[in-house]
């Protein structure tokens, strides 16, 4: 068989199917270069999710596509371009692209520490990253992520958020002289906290901020709500029935304020002994009833470990510290199915035609 033609290998290319949006890239208008040189392809493929998942299936595509023509090397180039959320002319932080606020309908299921984990597990896959804790009374990412220290501002007028494995923070704990110091507010000032470290806080151009709000369903998501242009909302649960009927809750305050919900994730869901033996210490199914009442998919389950206890009282979240254990593993692989649902949600409310697009792409090389 004799080296394949350009055409050849474009027409080829363009009938491989986008592995998040299910068309063909041609139709996508995803393909962006292609060239051959002694049957050694280079080719450029536009993608909207950093999604280590969906970077592999696409790649394995590409190759499949292209074997037929006798092809036996291909360098793809992916130029990773997360969408952008339709902030109007009055939010005041446009130049971020996703806002994600992470929500919980009780205390005690582990929300900041999967909202901190999450931010850590997305700016892995090499995105920009914020985390803003919104949780006035009980801030816990000064602890969590082992900071200290207190904002500044280089013009007197904008607050430079701190910075810690490369994503930027906010949270009232950095403002407090006594960490133990209560915050005694009530509802008015609360407001005007959360309108400060929206709008005065310097962002800069992000990816993804994350925002950890406080448990149960106060004025937090009404204020975020009326204020910025929500991706969506993540809802963390825990298996268990004393959990659910407080989720429940958080899942219609959403539905009322018309913050989509982008998918649940169920927190301490297992733990394996030493044995291999499951044991579901909280019982079994309260992330599937929430994801199935919400009518968004499951993020994933993660499960119980020591270690994620141990790593977050000495400031190194589990993400950080052993990527690779099981909970580790279980954010990362939650990190890939939210980047691929926040494309997909882009995708659809584009009307599903083309893919959308953001600024400034970051782009990964793959040789095979």
């Amino acid at each position: 068989m004799g080296s394949p033609t350009l055409d050849e290998v474009k027409q080829a290319l363009r009938q491989v199917e986008d592995p998040i949006f299910k068309k063909p890239i041609g139709a996508l208008g995803t393909l962006l270069e292609t060239h051959i040189d002694a049957g050694r392809v280079k080719t450029k493929i536009r993608v909207s999710s950093p999604s280590e998942e969906a970077r592999d299936a696409l790649q394995a595509r590409v190759e499949a596509a292209l074997q037929p023509l006798g092809v036996s090397f291909v360098e793809l180039e992916l130029e990773v371009s997360v969408p952008t959320r339709e902030a109007t002319s009055e939010d005041p932080i446009p130049e971020v692209r996703n806002v994600i606020l992470v929500m919980s309908g009780k205390g005690g299921v582990g929300k900041s520490t999967v909202a901190t984990n999450l931010a850590l597990a997305l700016r892995r896959l090499g995105t920009r990253v914020g985390l803003l804790d919104a949780d006035i009374y009980g801030p816990s990412l000064p602890t969590m992520l082992g900071i200290e220290g207190h904002p500044t501002s280089k013009d007197g007028k904008r607050i430079q958020p701190l910075q810690r494995f490369g994503i930027k923070l906010m949270s009232i704990g950095f403002l407090l002289e006594d960490p133990k110091q209560a915050v005694v507010w009530r509802g008015p000032m609360l407001h005007g906290a959360l309108q400060q470290f929206v709008s005065d806080v310097d962002w800069g151009g992000l990816d993804y901020l994350i925002i950890d709000s406080p448990p149960g369903t106060g004025d937090v998501a009404l204020t975020l709500a009326q204020k910025l242009k929500l991706t969506g909302a993540i809802i963390v649960t825990t298996p268990q029935d004393v959990a659910l009927q407080d989720v429940y809750k958080s899942v219609s305050m959403c539905q009322k304020l018309n913050i989509p919900i982008l998918g649940v994730i169920e927190n301490m869901s297992h733990f394996v002994d030493s044995a291999g033996v499951k044991h579901e210490l909280f019982g079994s199914g309260g992330g599937e009833k929430i994801s199935e009442y919400a009518d968004a998919p499951l993020f994933g389950q993660v499960p119980i470990d020591a270690k994620v206890r141990e790593w977050g009282d000495q400031g190194t979240p589990i993400v950080q510290a052993a990527p690779g254990s099981p909970a580790g593993s279980a954010f990362a692989a939650i990190a890939d199915v939210l980047a691929e649902r926040v494309a997909k949600e882009h995708f659809e409310r584009s009307g599903g035609e083309a893919a959308p697009e953001g600024e400034g792409p970051k782009r990964l090389r793959i040789l095979r």
